[in-house]
């Protein structure tokens, strides 16, 4: 006789649409062996754990598409702004707060400032030297393509007036063409190059700070977009996650992206096969995806466009930055779905979007018998014309919705950047949606906050939920950002469920609540029905294969 190990019963259980309503979920073995309405006394035994949920909502565990876990747990080991309010002389204070209790740091190295915070949108160099002058300070922003620096890091970086701008890259300067003490993009490996490396014990320490931070709001899986990418100040992680995945540390379900360093060319696809046989053996890791990255933000003009910036300041250019030529990105393309990599593509704008969907066009044709999840991250800005073809090419569209309302950042700094016509087709994540495009949701964590709640209710509304507390602006949780580009609650949660399994490729274990896929679950802390803010519930419990991990 089989019996249940947990039994969850109560609840509102999701489900695929024209399937009966369930209100009782029984595990066995980390396997789901019953959904159903009422407990079935038959499974019960003195040792099966019961869980009454009070009739609040029991999801598929929530899996995040696209998200640097390892940088947002190494971000809480080092002068940490992520958490604090958007403010200028906050972030001061936690700067020096930090500098005064790590006397021994050679370099002050931290993340998460919000632009919003200084007048201008940007900070300077001024403002470090104020608190920091005998040591460098190198802090990366929130979205991760920034970085701010005072006055020491800067001139042992040997950067000044004279340095010209690099290939990919821009350096922030004043009238006068001094530099201001914000790098962006590939301007910043001058003085990231002044950090000292991370040793394995702290990115060991890292993965498992931001795992279990993940499994606290819901996640039970991860698509983590570049075990290998040059961005945070981070070194390579794949011998980190498989050295956690052989120790049993890692609890998660999780898919490893290997990163296209676009100098390399295509000598690399050895190094990247060999890679990817390295992680064969996982238990709970695996790698079988190549990110490539084709444009940075709008924020700082380097996201690729059409049309001109609408706005353009000093030095930025008017059309924005590919990094990688239109051939050349076919042929990458192409080369790696020969290969059987399924591809993973950052594109922030409609140009880059575009060109990405053009690469992933010839990848089909190089490959047409790879069932080959292909997808494009971000999408911030999309050509109309370009929406039909994420269905016709059987493209998945990687969103990170929390990021579609309107903060003080987007509304002073971005928008005007876009201007009118563009800002139509912001996020148009609703316009893909419908169009037949398939949809994964994931936070881009660190470069903002790792809650699926938040997110999903950022989706539905438009607006953030009153309990986020980056929601900055009289018009962030009230006034909607192109309403019309909203999802319904249940394409929102799917695409933090079953479309973000497929987009990690575990839809076979994971995703949905049926019998014989592994328990993973998240139970709420209300009915995600029946709630105008989304974001003010919670996971109340998270479960991966049967174990508790969270509660």
């Amino acid at each position: 006789m089989m019996y249940a190990d947990h039994i969850v019963t109560n609840a509102m259980v999701w489900q695929p649409p024209g399937v009966a309503p369930a209100d009782t979920v029984a595990i066995a073995d980390g396997v789901i062996v019953a959904v159903g309405t009422g407990v079935d006394r038959d499974l019960v035994a003195a040792t099966t754990e019961m869980h009454d949920l009070g009739g609040a909502s029991l999801l598929p565990g929530f899996i995040d598409a696209h998200v640097h876990p390892v940088a947002g747990g190494l971000a809480a080991l080092r002068c940490d702004l992520s958490e604090l309010a958007h403010d200028r002389r906050g972030y001061l204070d936690a700067v020096a707060a930090f500098a005064r209790s790590h006397p021994e740091a050679p370099v002050i190295t931290g993340s998460g400032w919000y632009g919003d915070a200084f007048e201008g949108g940007l900070p300077t160099k001024a403002d470090l030297d104020a608190v920091v002058d005998d040591r460098p300070v190198v802090l990366s922003s929130h979205d991760g393509h920034g970085v701010w620096v005072n006055g020491i890091a800067l001139r042992i970086a040997g950067i000044d007036r004279h340095t010209p701008d690099p290939t990919g890259g821009r350096i922030e300067r004043d009238a006068d063409g001094e530099p201001t003490g914000v790098l962006f993009e590939r301007a910043a490996d001058a003085v990231q190059a002044l950090t000292p490396a991370i040793d394995d014990a702290t990115l060991r320490e890292a993965l498992l700070v931001a795992q279990r931070r993940l499994h606290s709001v819901g996640v039970t899986g991860w698509q983590d977009a570049g075990v290998d990418i040059p961005a945070f100040g981070l070194s390579d992680t794949l011998a980190t996650y498989l050295a956690a995945d052989e120790a049993g540390e890692l609890t998660a379900r999780v898919c490893g992206a290997l990163w296209w360093a676009a100098a390399s060319g295509a000598g690399q696809i050895d190094t990247l096969r060999e890679r990817r046989d390295a992680a064969r053996t996982g238990r709970r890791f695996h790698v079988d995806t190549v990110k490539v990255m084709q444009d940075g933000i709008c924020e700082n003009c380097t996201a690729a466009m059409l049309s001109p910036y609408s706005e353009l300041p000093s030095g930025a250019d008017a059309m924005g930055l590919s990094f990688l030529e239109p051939d050349e990105l076919n042929e990458i393309c192409s080369l790696l779905a020969t290969d059987r990599f399924h591809i993973h593509m950052h594109a922030v704008g409609d140009r880059a979007v575009r060109e990405c969907l053009d690469g992933l066009a010839a990848a089909r044709t190089a490959n047409p018998r790879f069932a080959a999840v292909h997808q494009i991250a971000h999408l911030d800005v999309v050509d109309p014309n370009d929406i039909p073809r994420f269905a016709a090419l059987d493209v998945m569209a990687n969103i990170q919705a929390l990021w579609a309302r309107r903060d003080t950042e987007i509304i002073e700094r971005k928008l005007p950047l876009l201007g009118p016509g563009r800002e139509r087709w912001h996020f148009p994540f609703g316009s893909i949606s419908a169009a037949g495009g398939a949809l994964a949701m994931g936070s881009d964590w660190p470069v903002t906050d790792p809650n699926p709640l938040w997110a999903i209710h950022t989706a539905v509304n438009r607006t953030g939920s009153q309990s986020d507390p980056h929601a900055i602006g009289d018009e962030a949780r009230t006034v909607p950002l192109v309403r019309e580009e909203a999802l319904s609650l249940r394409t929102a949660v799917d695409a933090y469920t079953i479309g973000a399994a497929r987009a990690a490729h575990c839809a076979d274990r994971s995703g949905s609540i049926e019998v014989g896929k592994d328990a993973d679950l998240v139970a709420l802390s209300g009915d995600i029905t029946a709630v105008d803010d989304i974001g003010c519930l919670s996971a109340r419990m998270t479960m991966v294969g049967g174990a508790v991990v969270a509660r």
